[in-house]
């Protein structure tokens, strides 16, 4: 959803603001994995989206898929794997390239759950040279990222252990996390959400992936098999602890409003918009929204009378 996203635009809200997102683990398998289907598109031309995997092969389609388009920012994807250190590593490609990881895949385990061996079992493996997301955005002067996607199936704590210096500035995660020790020795979710949470970061939304043993006959439609991976929704909730005051500067409250709001944490994204028009709008107009919050609700066929019994209208017009 953008609508509201697009008012903020016309009426010059969004104005001055650039926004950068990093794809790590770039590999795109479905139509959702592009940034234009997921609505990104509303930030053109003030928007930059660097992608990272491993695989080359991966990062030319995805490459060649953008320049086709002609769309009007900037995608970058770039051939490395990304990791907590410099240095040489295995890497483990499995039978479906889309599993390959730095970790070696726990066939014992994946052999109890049906056809998750043939996508995630051992094909072969081989040294690859990894670096670091600081070390990238260091080297190539890109001083902030506001939205980190991660997804390098058991590796992703190493690549948030690579980026300490550029969290500070990460407004979103989205993260893979896994339940079970898919592959060798890996780091589970437990491990990342304390990660995140020490960072700042407060979890918003988990969707997991159920698998079903192998050789069950029966299953439970309410308890689907065991949950073994999902995705995590991390964001920065600058009024957690002090409601009156946000501890983000008014741009980034903005920012992280737009990109809560394009992500569909509508509730989240409305109340830092309430915030910044009742803190800071009322001596600076760039941060007033409500007539924009007005424009998109009366997009949505609401009656003037609807909107005017809303609460969030009634303090935002009494200011």
């Amino acid at each position: 959803m953008t609508a509201l996203l697009r008012h903020l635009k016309q009426r010059g809200h969004l104005d001055g603001l650039h926004f950068n997102v990093c794809s790590v683990g770039a590999r795109k398998v479905a139509d959702g994995d592009d940034f234009e289907a997921q609505g990104w598109g509303i930030f053109a031309p003030h928007l930059t989206v660097y992608g990272f995997d491993a695989d080359a092969d991966a990062c030319d389609i995805a490459s060649l898929d953008f320049a086709t388009r002609h769309l009007d920012w900037q995608e970058h994807y770039v051939p490395l794997a990304l990791s907590d250190t410099a240095a040489n590593k295995a890497l483990y490609v499995t039978q479906d390239p889309m599993c390959t990881s730095l970790y070696p895949p726990n066939e014992p385990l994946l052999a109890r759950f049906e056809k998750l061996p043939e996508f995630m079992n051992l094909d072969f493996a081989l040294e690859v040279e990894t670096t670091t997301l600081d070390a990238f955005c260091e080297a190539e002067q890109v001083p902030f990222i506001d939205f980190l996607q991660i997804d390098v199936q058991g590796a992703d704590l190493h690549v948030l252990h690579g980026a300490r210096q550029l969290l500070s500035t990460v407004l979103m995660i989205q993260i893979e996390v896994e339940f079970a020790p898919l592959y060798e020795n890996q780091p589970l979710f437990a491990d990342i959400d304390t990660f995140l949470r020490l960072e700042g970061f407060s979890l918003f939304d988990l969707i997991g992936t159920r698998c079903k043993r192998a050789h069950s006959p029966i299953f439970n439609r309410n308890r689907p098999g065991q949950l073994l991976w999902g995705e995590a929704f991390y964001l920065r909730d600058p009024l957690l602890l002090y409601p009156q005051e946000s501890k983000l500067s008014s741009e980034r409250t903005l920012k992280l409003a737009c990109i809560a709001f394009l992500s569909g944490f509508l509730d989240f994204a409305f109340e830092l918009l309430e915030h910044l028009t009742l803190t800071v709008g009322q001596s600076d107009p760039r941060y007033n929204f409500t007539a924009a919050i007005e424009d998109f609700l009366l997009e949505l066929n609401m009656s003037n009378d609807a909107i005017a019994n809303l609460r969030l209208m009634q303090n935002l017009r009494s200011a």
